[in-house]
């Protein structure tokens, strides 16, 4: 099996021209790092963490061989998680970053349709991280209101503080899709998100992370479907802040470590934005899409009395 060394991972050339493609996958009661290479997606390379899951693979030190000798494959009985699972580091997340995202919620989660002067951040808490397929539960003596907001994230490579626009890329490790998912009733009636962004499972997210190289930030389509049905459908170069911006921004005054995780903001077709609101329910399926990275679905499931 090759070696691939911490400071030069990114490099290609030992693996051929397919893309790159890291996971956490759940293997019995463990959960494993890997690597998917030229092109497949049912065979893997089990990495060397140093106990730290994936997050250990972000924030190896150079000259830890990533790749063992060891690989699983179908007959193996893996399925994925989330690729930084809880324990996380800090989830960033961005409110009003599409046009028409801010016009669909004018008047009700935003004061106006206007484009914001600075990025709107917020976080969630660690514990809101699930997988894919595992359950959003819905909570209805908490919240009878629930959203759900596909979006693209990043993850943090390189620490860094006061981060120069210019060299903002240099600190991205990779990107996964992620489900920020809301109770809308709690985030209007606190007058702050965090309450209705951070409850349990409200942050599904993977199943992959794929290297930057992959993903073309200024033409990046996602989209949402609820049950089959198409109800975001947008790209990244219609993003308000661009991902050089939201380093750029967040890293101000912050250090930014290894593993953080920043979403880079949710386009127009959430329920909220329809008339009457379609929340999600018991029995639905949320799917969220992102061109170069795969599909994240997810089942919704009411929480037991």
């Amino acid at each position: 099996m090759t070696t691939i060394l911490a400071q030069n991972w990114f490099k290609r050339l030992p693996l051929g021209r397919s893309p790159l493609r890291f996971a956490t996958v759940r293997q019995g009661h463990s959960l494993r790092p890997v690597m998917f290479a030229n092109g497949a997606s049912t065979y893997a390379a089990v990495l060397n963490d140093g106990g730290g899951g994936l997050l250990g693979v972000v924030t190896a030190g150079e000259g830890r061989p990533l790749v063992t000798a060891e690989a699983i494959g179908p007959g193996d009985g893996f399925s994925f998680a989330a690729p930084i699972a809880h324990p996380s580091r800090n989830i960033f997340c961005v409110g009003k970053n599409y046009a028409e995202h801010a016009r669909e919620l004018a008047g009700s989660v935003f004061a106006d349709d206007s484009a914001p002067a600075h990025p709107m951040v917020f976080s969630k808490v660690p514990e809101t991280v699930i997988g894919p397929g595992e359950p959003i539960v819905i909570d209805p003596s908490v919240s009878t209101a629930i959203d759900y907001e596909g979006e693209l994230a990043l993850i943090i490579g390189r620490e860094g503080r006061n981060i120069p626009k210019s060299q903002a890329l240099q600190h991205v490790w990779g990107y996964t899709i992620l489900n920020d998912v809301t109770a809308r009733d709690l985030q209007q009636r606190h007058g702050q998100w965090f309450l209705g962004k951070s409850q349990d499972g409200f942050c599904p997210m993977g199943p992959v992370v794929v290297t930057p190289d992959e993903i073309d930030l200024s033409n990046t389509g996602l989209r949402t479907y609820v049950n089959g049905e198409l109800r975001q459908n947008a790209n990244t170069r219609d993003l308000i802040f661009d991902v050089p911006t939201l380093i750029a921004i967040i890293s101000t005054g912050i250090t930014l470590k290894p593993g953080d995780i920043i979403a880079t903001g949710t386009p127009a077709g959430v329920g909220m934005g329809f008339d009457p609101p379609r929340w999600l329910k018991p029995g639905d399926v949320v799917r969220v899409e992102i061109d170069g990275i795969g599909a994240l679905e997810n089942p919704v499931v009411e929480r037991a009395p």
